[in-house]
């Protein structure tokens, strides 16, 4: 009973162990692939490198909407950029997002308050909530504007000409 019991609590020590030390072998959540999974835009690389991959895959702009990818600038505090969900539009000027890697570390934050603080209200400059303080951050952040999550409408293919004709199309090559 003793060596069952001994080859239990080694068994469950091991299996505990393991639970500690994924998080070290899996390595730090970042805000690209959180980003990814959220929204279901299917851009790869860092943050700052999302707006430019986006053109001409999916349509981009400066009004707000549910489920978009507000893209920011790589900037002096921000290196690699970020990139964060919109979850609510409360207002023109005032969203909720959804990102990893903002406040702490690897973590994840839900509906945070973002504004645009930007001039020309077009979301190119925007503060957002910071957890340590408990309130929107002390700096602004350069933004390029949202990504949306349907890919772009481009036509991709030459247009086609129907025609109601059912002789074959005799009357409509006889046209040209």
């Amino acid at each position: 009973m003793v060596v069952g019991f001994r080859a239990f609590f080694a068994a469950s020590i091991l299996a505990l162990s393991t639970l500690f030390a994924v998080p070290a072998i899996a390595g730090t959540l970042q805000c690209a692939p959180f980003a990814r999974q959220a929204s279901g835009i299917d851009i790869h690389g860092n943050a700052n490198t999302w707006w430019g991959q986006a053109e001409g895959r999916y349509d981009r702009g400066h009004e707000p909407r549910v489920g978009a990818v507000l893209a920011f600038a790589a900037s002096r505090s921000m290196p690699v950029g970020h990139v964060a969900m919109v979850s609510k539009v409360v207002s023109g000027r005032e969203v909720l997002l959804t990102h990893a890697n903002w406040s702490y570390r690897g973590g994840i934050e839900r509906d945070v308050r973002a504004i645009d603080v930007s001039a020309n209200n077009d979301w190119t400059d925007v503060k957002v909530w910071y957890g340590p303080i408990r309130d929107l951050g002390l700096r602004s952040n350069p933004a390029r504007g949202f990504i949306y999550a349907q890919p772009s409408k481009g036509v991709d293919q030459p247009v086609q000409i129907a025609s109601a004709d059912t002789t074959g199309g005799a009357a409509v090559r006889a046209a040209f």
